[in-house]
């Protein structure tokens, strides 16, 4: 009967269930020759007692090297094939793993940190491989040897074979105890190792934060304080480790006191002969390896149990924004004309662009963010999107390529409801450059190429080239010394926020989208840059849907439409003399603007 925290593991283990037959085949011939090996001594002191003989002496010593050649090739093919399925398993465990946490929703990264979910893709997963290899191997050598011993020494003596598994009840007692407080242990060990690689996870990402504020200091005692609990911890469960070892050795060593003064006493009384005794005692000691060892197990199958149990919270969680096959009247997720058949999501060839919020409502956790939208974009035109901080701009475009779901049928494309295009369908037409950007720690040339996937082909230089002059950066990469192949480090920390904003929207470029989203792109680029990039822009775009979102007027003023939200609600929308006709909120951004840049020339 598995385990209910490993349940998660036997898909794996049945994937390799031959490789594990062939692994305890080599089990069972391992200890089955090595349970031999005090037979030959028992034939051995037997037969050399009535006599010595050189021909005696050259039998058994080359009985016993060939016993222990013949247990060393079938213990390494036992390492060789049981750790190797544990080192498989880790592959295809990991691989799964990682796969996971690529179509786990947005919303899941910003509940949970970084370093905890790389800790537990590291450290817990090494655990359950340890789980998988020595502990499975060292538990079946401890059975199969114990149970060829145990017929041996019942053969040879009954009740001294009693005596010396008296121990046995107390044992199992002790282990038990033990290992459930290791678990505990453990898990709380590894809640700690993944605060301490959540620090170090944004410390490193923010070091020029720390840096400014000079915050060194206190980031290295906080630091320390969290590694001292680590160590706090740590040590209690070797502590815990160090107790149940020598208490397993105890009880081994009083059994063999308890041999050694019954079976001494049978062999002066000539109950038994003193083969039989060599060989019971021989059992004893081969025997006391296996009880070592079964410590250890105990200790790797606590460690591998909890380290399970944390990497299936990962695995068990659901994609909150994922296709769905079929929709119907069953769920509140239901969306399509019909309520009783269901809608069959297909590619869409003729992909336009049109995009329309139809009665749209949303928010974070029960706090609106938007409400009543209604907005329709045609398709090949361009709309801005201004208003205050916190006005529910960033969210509104979100919805478009399913960063969060909105109701069913608010939000529609080309007139079909957004959940019946695919996700990488949907995505694939959509170029989407958010406010914060992001780069891989990779050359220039590869995080512009990013976008292009693999049924794609590989994006030449030559695309790569145009997408960069597109986003008014192609004289500053070949001004590089490495230009296109200029390592831009991690997050893009080598680049400054202009070059990086530029980068990002190459990228976005470079897929020919059907509709490209800026949220706020141009910020930190100068208005001379701005002016290049948007006339770049206004002949790239042409016949595709474009949506701006900015604080400046000079970004948007040239769009089809402006759209003005505000607490959440589309409060203005027209042209931007319409707008400015209005005297409303814009046409105070405008003026305010306006100011700003008398003021500077002055």
């Amino acid at each position: 009967m598995v385990p209910k925290k490993l349940r998660p593991l036997v898909p794996y283990v049945k994937r390799y269930r031959s490789s594990f037959l062939w692994g305890g085949v080599w089990v069972l011939l391992n200890n089955g020759v090595w349970v031999l090996f005090p037979q030959v001594l028992r034939r051995a002191v037997n037969d050399l007692h009535s006599g010595v003989t050189r021909q005696k002496l050259l039998t058994y010593s080359l009985l016993i090297v060939a016993i222990a050649l013949i247990k060393g090739v079938f213990q390494f093919l036992t390492r060789w094939v049981v750790i190797g399925i544990s080192r498989d398993i880790e592959f295809d465990l990991r691989n799964d793993l990682f796969a996971h946490l690529e179509r786990l929703s947005y919303s899941y990264y910003q509940r949970n940190r970084t370093g905890d979910i790389m800790a537990r893709a590291t450290n817990d997963l090494n655990a359950v491989r340890m789980l998988l290899g020595p502990a499975i191997m060292y538990s079946a050598n401890t059975l199969v040897f114990t149970a060829g011993a145990l017929g041996f020494m019942l053969a040879i003596s009954p009740k001294l074979t009693l005596f010396a598994f008296l121990p046995l009840p107390i044992a199992s007692i002790v282990i038990q105890h033990f290992g459930r407080r290791i678990h505990e242990r453990f898990e709380r060990i590894q809640a700690m190792f993944s605060d301490i690689s959540a620090r170090a996870q944004e410390n490193f990402s923010g070091a020029r934060v720390i840096r400014a504020y000079v915050q060194e200091q206190a980031e290295i005692a906080a630091f320390e304080g969290a590694n001292q609990e680590y160590i706090r911890r740590s040590l209690g469960l070797v502590r815990l480790m160090g107790m149940l070892w020598p208490t397993l050795e105890l009880m081994l060593g009083a059994a063999v006191v308890i041999v050694l003064w019954l079976g001494g006493r049978q062999v002066l009384t000539g109950k038994m002969n003193v083969g039989d005794f060599v060989a019971f005692n021989t059992y004893m000691m081969q025997l006391t390896w296996p009880v070592i060892a079964l410590g250890w197990v105990i200790n790797i199958f606590q460690r591998g149990t909890a380290s399970m149990v944390r990497i299936e919270e990962i695995l068990s969680q659901q994609p909150e924004i994922a296709d769905e096959v079929q929709i119907g009247s069953s769920g509140d997720r239901a969306i399509g004309p019909s309520e009783d058949q269901p809608v069959q999501m297909t590619q869409s060839p003729d992909f336009l662009g049109e995009i329309e919020f139809r009665n749209l409502n949303f928010g974070y956790n029960g706090v609106s963010v938007l409400k009543d939208i209604n907005l329709r974009i045609p398709a090949g035109s361009s709309l801005a999107l201004v208003g205050p901080t916190g006005s529910g701009k960033t969210t509104l475009v979100n919805l478009i390529p399913r960063a969060y779901d909105a109701a069913p049928g608010t939000v529609l494309i080309d007139g079909r409801a957004i959940r019946q295009f695919p996700l990488d369908d949907l995505r694939r037409h959509i170029g989407f450059v958010p406010q914060e950007t992001f780069l891989f720690s990779d050359t220039i040339r590869a995080n512009i190429a990013f976008g292009i996937g693999e049924e794609e082909g590989e994006a030449s230089l030559a695309d790569v080239k145009a997408a960069a002059e597109a986003a008014n950066l192609a004289r500053e990469i070949e001004g590089f010394p490495e230009g296109y192949d200029t390592m831009v480090g991690e997050r893009g920390i080598t680049l400054s926020g202009g070059q990086k904003q530029r980068t990002a929207i190459a990228r976005a470029l470079l897929r020919s989208p059907q509709i490209l989203i800026l949220d706020d792109a141009l910020s930190s680029v100068d208005t001379h840059t701005e002016d290049k990039i948007l006339n770049h822009l206004r002949e790239i775009m042409r016949g595709r849907t474009t949506i701006f979102i900015s604080h400046r007027v000079s970004t948007v003023r040239n769009a089809d439409r402006i759209a003005v939200l505000h607490q959440g609600c589309i409060v203005e929308l027209g042209t931007h003399d319409e707008l400015i006709a209005r005297n409303g909120y814009y046409t105070e951004l405008y003026n305010k603007q306006l100011l700003e840049e008398e003021l500077a020339e002055v």
